[in-house]
């Protein structure tokens, strides 16, 4: 399996390796090539770079870990062409570039339209589906929390592709909540926000969601 990563950030980064870890081939898409020499040399061969139309192209599954405001139009970029058909995990928040207030994040967004349904009405021949958002890089793969789980909430419009992220979650030691359709990123993305006011406030970021049932 090939993974696409459209993002060489430190979200982008931290998937890659997890995924090839775990036996993926990785393309990492980037509007600067040089900013992932170091990357490559300690990847691997199973590791490669290009633009982000090469990612989109290379990968199977094609992940978008990019600012939020940069998201569309690195989508654009990537080529609709290249993603229809494939599994868009989107990781992205609608983070605004303002300081946070008291601890608080601002979005550009409301709580009537994420920035995922955003995208999914910009490109419709491409299925979205929502994951990695609400927790640190340094939880994505493998999370240790002792014996416990944490809870990765995910939602988008197909079902199958939700089936094969789900899959990913499992592989990289997450449990799943499968929160439904796109409009549910209303709900998902502003998870981002809590996660992040203990470390604002309180220098506090090795934490992780977990949801429990009865």
């Amino acid at each position: 399996m090939k993974v696409g990563i459209l993002g060489s950030g430190i979200v982008g980064t931290t998937l890659a390796n997890g995924f090839l870890k775990h036996g993926y081939n990785v393309k990492i898409g980037t509007g600067n090539l040089q900013k992932l020499n170091e990357w490559k040399k300690q990847a691997g061969d199973n590791a490669s770079t290009g633009s982000f139309a090469d990612a989109a192209s290379f990968g199977d599954i094609v992940v978008l870990a990019v600012k939020g405001s940069a998201a569309k139009q690195v989508v654009l970029s990537a080529g609709v062409e290249n993603l229809k058909g494939k599994v868009i995990i989107d990781t992205t928040n609608p983070i605004a570039d303002l300081p946070p207030s008291n601890g608080v994040l601002k979005f550009f967004t409301d709580l009537n339209e994420s920035l995922m349904e955003k995208l999914q009405s910009a490109f419709p021949d491409i299925s979205f589906v929502k994951a990695f958002n609400c927790v640190g890089s340094a939880f994505m793969v493998e999370p240790d929390f002792g014996t416990i789980k944490p809870t990765m909430f995910i939602c988008g419009n197909d079902i199958g592709s939700k089936k094969q992220v789900i899959g990913i979650l499992e592989l990289f030691g997450w449990e799943y909540e499968d929160l439904g359709s796109a409009e549910s990123a209303r709900a998902i993305e502003p998870l981002c926000i809590l996660w992040c006011i203990p470390g604002f406030l309180e220098n506090r970021w090795s934490h992780a969601f977990k949801l429990l049932k009865k």
